[in-house]
């Protein structure tokens, strides 16, 4: 069997998805790959497919002989040019589960365009297959109709991106990729200059300073679809290199950052599946978000929330007086329908506290009208009013309790305790749930380094009321930063900035950045905000995550057309991969690898 030339006589006429009763009887020629074929033994049918859909075609010897038997020796994901006829199915042999299922084109002549080996695995079975044979072979993974469906709703999203920012006066401007490392957090990917021995590159972690600065040089409103770079640990929606929609205002506070973020946001899921997104988006500080849900990006969906039972503990002979008494905090959490956890199973959720952090999780349970657990003993009738009262635990309910010195600490593991058994029993509601969390804390103290760090960037601004509390208590300093969450997923994040200097410097001296390397690492930011500086803020969305939460995906990898595995390996490119010696000979880097 022989391919042929491609002419204009081949040239497709309709795509393979769009045949419909209307189009019977009309002369077609559709361009396609092979996705299916039978032979019944003397009519062969095959499936031709493009991104759109498939069409049915049939090759039957007593109409065109020849082609019928050119037609045997098709395989699947050949490329073909078929040229036939559209007719109505006979009756009884539709398939309603496809577009096209109600019509067939009767093949009178067709083009083989390319052959195809044997596929490792095909289109269909591809989410089947071990994820790195699918990367390995992306192009044949690209073929599966979720992966085309996914490429297209990024695309609608991009496209309404670039509109909607277009409309409400931002400019689009790119920012360098070639830049100084300037710690943001995760590690920077570093790339050596040849025409500066020794030095180097580094491949930005975000457009943060660069958008600053086209704040400073008058720009007013930027807007980027931004590549950035972050060497870190790999998850479902992380990714050594990804997407963020970098947006920057000046003359601005937090209430205009959120009144743009809202519209938008409401357009993005309108136009690219047609969701309905209630706005004004609800808000919670950090604090509350913490102490209501135990996370700072906490899912709306699951109706349970942690409530605050210190005061039920507090005195007394209780295991948790003392907790209370030094400063710590007793959360607990309740689980309607929890009475009939089994003891195994309560037991299991006790080693599942223990393995996130904490010393141990105690529980209650009412059951047969009366209050039941290893605590109850300690607590007398006054208290155990006070405990049902505040945690709202009723009949045949559970209620699990985590003490601990740290109040962070007991909010979070029972955050996380929360949404397992949210996601065990069944609680989570369908939906789209966003909500704001705001007033994050500014400072955060690194136990290793004995030091306080920043919670987002240095450039983050305090308060206005906490900024006399910078240098006398930096952990009670509240930042003017905010994210938006969506059903428990950070979608993006973003802060007023500090514009002035001086405010900048004592953000510095609270982190223990002297003033030299300060200079040494943002000095020309520094610099910069010496020359008038506009009040500025902005947000950077996660373009990967919002299209993945869009498209209903488990993972980014499955929204990026050549993502990189866990490893963060590329296995269809085989990237990383060793350099030639002449290479790093020019970019003068002495060769680690064996046997050099």
């Amino acid at each position: 069997m022989t391919s042929g030339s491609y002419t204009n006589e081949w040239k497709r006429t309709l795509y393979c998805g769009e045949p419909r009763i209307g189009d019977t009887g009309k002369p077609v020629v559709l361009n396609g790959w092979l996705r299916a074929r039978r032979d019944l033994g003397g009519i062969i049918f095959i499936e031709l497919w493009d991104y759109t859909g498939a069409t049915q075609i049939v090759f039957n010897p007593e109409a065109i002989p020849d082609a019928h038997a050119r037609a045997k020796d098709l395989r699947s994901e050949y490329v073909l040019a078929v040229r036939g006829t559209l007719r109505v199915r006979p009756e009884g042999t539709e398939n309603p589960a496809i577009p096209t299922g109600a019509v067939e084109l009767a093949a009178e002549d067709f083009l083989l365009l390319s052959p195809s080996c044997l596929p490792p695995f095909g289109p269909d079975e591809a989410e089947k297959v071990n994820e790195d044979l699918r990367m390995t072979y992306r192009y044949i993974d690209l073929r599966r109709d979720g992966m085309q469906k996914n490429l297209r709703i990024r695309h609608k999203a991009v496209r309404f991106t670039r509109n909607y920012f277009d409309r409400n006066g931002f400019v689009e401007i790119e920012t360098p990729i070639l830049t100084k490392s300037t710690p943001e957090g995760a590690r920077d990917y570093l790339v050596p200059s040849r025409v500066n021995p020794g030095d180097f590159y580094a491949l930005p972690q975000s457009p943060q300073l660069f958008k600053q600065l086209l704040m400073i040089g008058g720009c007013d409103r930027y807007i980027q679809i931004a590549k950035c770079f972050r060497d870190e640990d790999l998850r479902t929606d992380r990714q050594p290199e990804f997407t963020q929609v970098d947006v920057e205002m000046s003359f601005i506070t937090e209430e205009d950052i959120i009144a743009l973020t809202e519209p938008y946001l409401a357009g993005l899921f309108k136009e690219t599946i047609g969701a309905e997104i209630r706005t004004p988006i609800p808000r919670l500080t950090w604090k509350e978000a913490m102490e209501r849900f135990g996370s700072d990006k906490p899912d709306m969906r699951i109706d349970m929330e942690i409530a605050d039972i210190s005061s039920v503990f507090a005195g007394g002979e209780n295991p948790f007086a003392g907790i209370v008494q030094g400063g710590g905090a007793v959360k607990c959490l309740c689980l309607p329908g929890g009475a009939s956890l089994s003891r195994k199973e309560m037991s299991e959720l006790e080693g599942r506290a223990k393995e996130i952090g904490s010393a141990g999780m105690a529980s209650f349970q009412i059951k047969e009208g009366a209050l039941k657990g290893p605590l109850v003993k300690f607590l007398p009738d006054s208290a155990q009013e006070e405990l049902k009262r505040i945690s709202g635990i009723t009949a045949d309910d559970a209620l699990f309790v985590m003490a601990d010195k740290s109040w962070a600490k007991a909010c979070a593991i029972l955050g996380q305790i929360r949404l397992e058994l949210a996601r065990a029993r069944g609680l989570t509601r369908e939906g789209w749930k966003f909500v704001w969390v705001t007033e994050f804390p500014l400072f955060e103290w690194d136990d290793d380094g004995k030091r306080w760090s920043a919670v987002h960037h240095p450039f983050t601004a305090p308060m206005d009321e906490d900024l006399d509390k910078l240098s006398s208590d930096p952990g009670s300093v509240r930042s003017r930063a905010y994210d938006i969450v969506l059903n428990g997923t950070e979608l993006g994040g973003g802060s007023i900035r500090i514009h002035n200097p001086e405010t900048q410097s004592e953000v510095f001296e609270a982190l223990d950045i002297s003033p030299e390397v300060a200079r040494d690492r943002f000095g020309f930011l520094l610099e910069a905000l010496s020359f008038g500086t506009p009040p500025h803020g902005g947000i950077a969305l996660g373009l990967d995550r919002a299209v993945m939460m869009l498209c209903g995906a488990k993972s980014i990898r499955d929204v990026m057309a050549f993502p990189k595995n866990q490893k963060a390996q590329c296995p269809l490119t085989s990237a990383p991969s060793k350099v030639e010696k002449s290479q790093m000979e020019q970019l003068f880097i002495i060769s680690t690898a064996p046997g050099e």
